[in-house]
């Protein structure tokens, strides 16, 4: 029901070890590669270490995969910086294993403890998911709370605006007719402004609430699919394993009734065999005593 990935997964030490990025080793390989030899040499195996390594990497990154539009540009930078540490993986080579480690976790997460296989990096992936989930509840309530602040921004505004339409409104009283005209457009367009700039606010902000419901709902909606295929899952091993015992129980009672069948025909042979054995003694006996009396 889960791919593991193989010695891989469980991130066990190949013959070789990690292998270290050295100077005079990468030295070597390039002369012997420029003397002839092409092949292409066989990557390790994880080791635990590195493993680990990875995980924490990929965890310091998780802000920037979350921004970044380009997940491929995110694996090179991981697999620099495992090159900084000392390990020579390609951006691919890490994807791989961390989508290998993620099928781990969830596996572990829903598989049945006394047959499930184990993961052993479950606690530091755990880790990472549980920061990714506090992450997102921040920036959620930081954008409903810069929502809020921005309303207030506005709010204070309109408050000045009117304050300063009231002082204007007791010189306009000494002005003439045609400069009350003119400060009387002012403030329509002012409030007009105003308006606008409001709304605009108000539309970023229901923009952004929208964006992340949907976004949690397709969220909800893929873990309440994957719940329902585990489940689905779980029904037919179940079905599969009533129908392969039924199918087990039936085979040993056909052996049963087939060796009680065997048994049968031997014990009729048997009883066959005595009943000709004792008439050919009888036999036997008849003309050994017809002789006898010719004899005398």
């Amino acid at each position: 029901m889960m791919r593991g990935g193989g010695a891989e997964g469980m991130g066990m030490m190949g013959a070789g070890g990690p292998l270290r990025l050295n100077p005079a080793a990468e030295a070597g390989g390039t002369s012997s590669g420029a003397g002839g030899r092409g092949k292409e040499e066989k990557m390790p195996q994880w080791s635990p270490e590195e493993t680990r390594d990875l995980i924490a990497i990929r965890g310091d990154l998780e802000r920037d995969f979350n921004v970044s539009k380009r997940n491929k540009t995110m694996w090179e930078v991981v697999a620099a910086r495992m090159r900084e540490r000392g390990y020579r993986r390609s951006s691919e080579q890490c994807k791989c294993k961390w989508k290998n480690l993620v099928n781990r976790y969830k596996g572990k997460e829903t598989a049945d403890p006394e047959t499930g296989k184990q993961c052993p990096f479950f606690e530091e992936l755990h880790a990472v998911f549980t920061e990714r989930a506090r992450n997102m509840q921040r920036e959620l309530l930081e954008s409903e709370s810069g929502a809020s602040h921005s309303k207030k921004k506005l709010k204070r505004l309109g408050a000045d605006k009117s304050s300063d339409e009231l002082s204007e409104d007791d010189e306009d009283d000494e002005d003439s007719d045609g400069e009350r005209l003119t400060k009387s457009r002012k403030r329509k367009i002012d409030r007009g402004q105003q308006q606008r700039a409001t709304d605009k606010a108000k539309a970023t902000t229901s923009s952004i609430c929208n964006l992340l419901q949907d976004f949690l709902q397709q969220q909800q909606h893929m873990e309440v699919q994957w719940w329902e295929m585990m489940e689905r899952r779980a029904q037919e091993r179940v079905v599969f394993e009533q129908e392969r015992r039924q199918s087990m129980e039936k085979l040993e009672k056909e052996r049963l009734m087939l060796e009680q069948a065997w048994w049968e025909r031997e014990e009729q042979r048997r009883r066959r065999e005595e009943m000709r054995a004792e008439k050919r003694d009888a036999l036997l006996t008849t003309l050994l005593n017809k002789l006898l009396q010719e004899d005398l």
